[in-house]
């Protein structure tokens, strides 16, 4: 009878590690690849139908927002176009969505990103459609923006309409006075549009760098809408 009980029990031990195990192996094989925490910038000259190239430039910020500017060469007027938004990241490809709803695919490999087509397929092509890690400034190409601007205690920050993210803005008379002429007695935020662009900037508090918005029109301020309204009420 004992030999039977120590069989049992070595059986039933095995069973045990096994099936621990097993659970380890599971749970390592569902933890999806991620972004590490920082800020990342890429660039690279992209095929383009009826131009040089598109030297793209594309910035990935640590809070999830993104800022890429755009410049067609070969053409006369040499001029660049800028967007942002939001990004996310499954285990193989990186999805930007800008503030006006278009969306760009791209698939991590190694440490540079390749571009995917409109619905996130690889494009079968033998262009060069990758962009590579580079240490460079954001772009200062001014980009329309929409959102809820307050200001008290020489502090100002801009809430973004569409993504919900909020930045610090550098000091801006204009702005300032815009916003003193029409906000209400409760120094609630108001709404603004204008044309700006973001740039790296050291924390007054830490010293440690943050993104911050940088006013390049005046701003039309709109004391009776918010974010949902359209229309004057």
């Amino acid at each position: 009878m004992r030999k039977i009980i120590i069989a049992v029990s070595i059986v039933l031990g095995s069973m045990l590690v096994l099936s621990g195990c097993n659970n380890r192996a599971e749970g390592v094989a569902v933890v999806p690849a991620e972004f590490k925490p920082m800020q990342q910038s890429y660039k690279g000259v992209l095929p383009c139908a009826d131009c040089g190239g598109i030297e793209t430039s594309l910035f990935l910020e640590k809070d999830g927002s993104w800022i890429m500017q755009q410049k067609y060469q070969g053409r006369g007027d040499g001029t660049a176009t800028a967007s942002w938004g939001t990004w996310a990241r499954t285990a193989n490809k990186l999805t930007l969505t800008a503030t006006d709803g278009e969306k760009w695919f791209f698939h991590p490999q190694g440490d540079t990103l390749v571009m995917l087509d409109q619905e996130g397929n690889a494009i079968e092509s033998s262009l060069n459609y990758t962009l590579k890690p580079v240490q460079q400034p954001l772009p200062e190409q001014p980009m329309p923006m929409r959102g809820m601007y307050k200001y008290i205690a020489d502090s100002a920050t801009f809430t973004d309409c569409v993504t919900g993210k909020r930045f610090p803005v550098v000091s801006n008379i204009a702005l300032e006075r815009g916003y003193r002429a029409s906000r209400k007695p409760d120094m609630a935020p108001v709404l603004v549009v204008l044309d700006a662009h973001f740039t790296h900037e050291p924390n007054p508090d830490t010293g440690v760098m943050h993104i911050a918005l940088v006013a390049d029109s005046e701003g039309i301020f709109k004391p009776n809408m918010g974010c949902s309204t359209t229309v004057q009420q």
